[in-house]
């Protein structure tokens, strides 16, 4: 299982360091590309938007259960603009991209691949990498940090909502303090962060993809890998960011 492991984790470091090198290169096809950004980006909005929603509502909740106890609840504010900037935002955007668009990259990629599609564009001499891999993964690394900035701002303005109408938080006091306790720093750890989930989560989309065999359920079973592996691999390197960030961040 171990061997298996690291066989599978080698296997995919190869692909994606030969996508990288494909990508250094220069996409040939832009056309391509915007259509992948709009497939990621702009057709996962509601989902996203939803969630960010949700969950700056529940963390302004859960803050002054929390911080009114201390009579601090004036800091709601911040908690919540904080968390959805550094961390819900990027994280929660990401893994809901990846269980949307990541599996369809699979599902896509996996048919053409049983298909022998992808056979016959290599018998045509087509670059697969530069041609079906490089676009997604351009798509995805430009389109998360944006659709992370929308699941934040989402997530801020239920929170002020919440706070303010439901908690009865003075409104001038919750902006203020968030002036006072917010910097954009928390927003940049947010953009880098969502920038790396999202190659991470279209790489291992289109890998497993590549990687199908055995027919329909092979495709299946490839695109419940991918978004395990995904979910699993953004929630990793979310807390090797923090840690790395918290330690060399001002």
């Amino acid at each position: 299982m171990a061997l298996k492991a690291l066989r599978e984790f080698g296997l995919f470091g190869i692909f994606s360091w030969n996508v990288l090198k494909a990508a250094a290169r220069g996409p040939r096809k832009l056309n391509r590309i915007f259509a992948q950004v709009v497939t990621v980006g702009l057709d996962s909005l509601p989902v996203v938007m939803s969630t960010g929603a949700t969950i700056g509502g529940v963390l302004a909740f859960h803050a002054y259960k929390g911080l009114a106890r201390f009579g601090a609840d004036q800091f709601i504010g911040p908690l919540v603009v904080i968390a959805m900037a550094s961390e819900f935002g990027p994280v929660l955007s990401a893994i809901m991209v990846t269980g949307r668009s990541g599996s369809a990259m699979t599902a896509e990629i996996g048919t053409m691949k049983i298909s022998e599609q992808i056979d016959a564009l290599t018998t045509l001499s087509i670059n697969i990498n530069q041609y079906l891999i490089v676009p997604r993964v351009i798509a995805g690394t430009i389109a998360l940090p944006v659709l992370s900035v929308i699941c934040t701002a989402c997530g801020m303005f239920v929170g002020y909502l919440i706070a303010v109408y439901s908690l009865s938080i003075n409104a001038e006091v919750y902006l203020e303090s968030i002036r006072s306790n917010v910097n954009m720093g928390f927003l940049f750890q947010g953009l880098i962060k969502a920038a790396v989930f999202g190659l991470l989560f279209s790489l291992v989309g289109c890998y497993k993809g590549l990687a199908t065999s055995g027919g329909a359920k092979g495709v299946g079973k490839s695109t419940t890998e991918s978004v395990v592996y995904a979910s699993m691999g953004i929630l990793v390197v979310d807390y090797i960011l923090t840690a790395f960030m918290t330690l060399i961040w001002p």
